[in-house]
C-alpha cells in the first residue's frame, strides 16, 4: 500500500485530496495545525500529525516515509494577506522548504506542490492568446497583497531548486479557481457568494466591475489533475490545471449564474465601494492555456454551469 502525505487537510483541495486517497484505500497521513477543523471521514481514517508547517523541528521530528507528498497548505484568504503578509510569506515560503527537507529525507517517490495562477500576475493576454507556463507577467512588489503570488513563485523556485541540487521529484501544479462538489454555504469566495444568491434567490451584487478574467475547473478533476502528476509529470515542471472552457470574466460568470443556473429568476447588480476593503487581487486578463498536460494525456470537461450545479446541490445537504 503506498503512504500518501498531505499538508493543508483542512483546506479545500487537501480535504478533497484526502478523501479520494482514502476512499481508495490508501495510507493518508495529513499534516495541520488545528485538528479541530478536521473533517471527521479524514480524522477517523487517516494519521493525524498536528504542528505548524512553520516549525521547522515539528517537521525534523517526522521519521516515517512516505512514498507521495502532496502539499497544500498556504493561506488563501485576501483579507488576511492585507492583513498578514509576513506570516503569508513565511507558511509559503518557509513551509515549502520544510516539505521539501522532508521529501528530501525520506525519499519520496513523487512530489506535487499547489501553487496558484496568480504567479503570473500582470500579463498581456489579447485576444486568441492563451498563457503558457513558461511566461511572467509583473508583480509589484510594493503591493500588500502581491506578498502571496510573490511567495508563490520563491516557492516554485525551491522546487526547481531542490530537484536540481538534491533530486527531490517535485512537480509544480498552477491551478486555476477550483470549486464544485465539497464547498461549505458559509464559505465566502465569490463563486460561492453566487451560489448563495441562487439558494435564497436574491441578486448577485458585485463590489467591483468584474472585468477581471477568471479561469476555472472543477474539484473533482483538480484532483485527477493533482494524481495524475504524481505519476505522469515531469519533474521540476509546472503545469495548469484548468478547463479552458470554463475562462470568462467574473461579470460574465455572475450572468451565466444568474440566467442559467438560477433560470433568470434573479439579477446581477453593482455596488463598488471606494478603495480596496475587501482585498481583491488586481484585475487580470489572464487566460490560462491547458495544452501542456493535455499533452501529457489529461484534460477537464466538467463545465462551469454544471460545477455550480453539484455545488447547490451540496448546499442543500448542509
Amino acid at each position: 500500500m503506498d503512504k500518501y502525505f498531505i499538508t493543508g487537510a483542512t483546506g479545500y483541495i487537501g480535504s478533497m485530496l484526502a478523501k479520494r486517497l482514502i476512499s481508495s484505500r490508501q495510507a493518508v497521513t495529513v499534516f495541520l495545525r488545528d485538528p479541530s477543523r478536521l473533517d471527521g471521514d479524514i480524522s477517523s481514517n487517516a494519521e493525524v500529525i498536528q504542528a505548524d508547517i512553520v516549525d521547522s523541528e515539528a517537521i525534523s521530528n517526522i521519521t516515517k516515509n512516505y512514498d507521495y507528498i502532496i502539499h497544500c497548505a498556504a493561506s488563501t484568504k485576501s483579507s488576511y494577506m492585507i492583513t498578514n503578509p509576513v506570516e503569508v510569506t513565511g507558511t509559503i515560503v518557509n513551509g515549502t522548504e520544510h516539505i521539501l527537507d522532508l521529501a528530501k529525507r525520506c525519499g519520496a517517490k513523487s512530489v506535487v506542490y499547489l501553487s496558484s495562477m496568480e504567479v503570473y500576475g500582470q500579463i498581456s493576454c489579447p485576444e486568441g492568446k492563451r498563457i503558457t507556463e513558461d511566461e511572467m507577467g509583473y508583480l509589484d512588489a510594493s503591493d500588500i497583497r502581491s506578498c502571496y503570488p510573490i511567495a508563490k513563485v520563491m516557492a516554485e523556485n525551491l522546487c526547481h531548486s531542490y530537484y536540481t541540487e538534491y533530486g527531490v521529484p517535485v512537480k509544480i501544479a498552477r491551478l486555476a479557481q477550483t470549486f464544485g462538489r465539497g464547498i461549505r454555504p458559509d464559505d465566502k469566495r465569490v463563486f460561492a457568494q453566487f451560489a448563495n444568491s441562487v439558494r435564497t434567490g436574491s441578486d448577485i451584487v458585485l463590489h467591483t466591475a468584474g472585468r477581471s478574467m477568471g479561469n476555472y475547473c472543477d474539484i473533482d478533476e483538480a484532483v485527477d489533475a493533482i494524481l495524475f502528476l504524481l505519476q505522469k509529470g515531469v519533474n521540476s515542471e509546472a503545469y495548469n490545471v484548468v478547463n479552458e472552457e470554463n475562462t470568462m470574466r467574473i461579470c460574465e460568470m455572475a450572468e451565466l449564474v444568474a440566467e442559467k443556473v438560477a433560470g433568470g429568476n434573479i439579477k446581477v447588480s453593482y455596488d463598488i465601494p471606494k478603495g480596496n476593503p475587501f482585498g481583491y487581487a488586481s484585475d487580470t486578463g489572464l487566460k490560462l492555456s491547458g495544452e501542456k498536460l493535455r499533452r501529457l494525456g489529461w484534460e477537464a470537461k466538467c463545465s462551469l454551469e454544471e460545477m455550480y450545479r453539484k455545488m447547490l446541490q451540496d448546499f442543500s445537504l448542509n
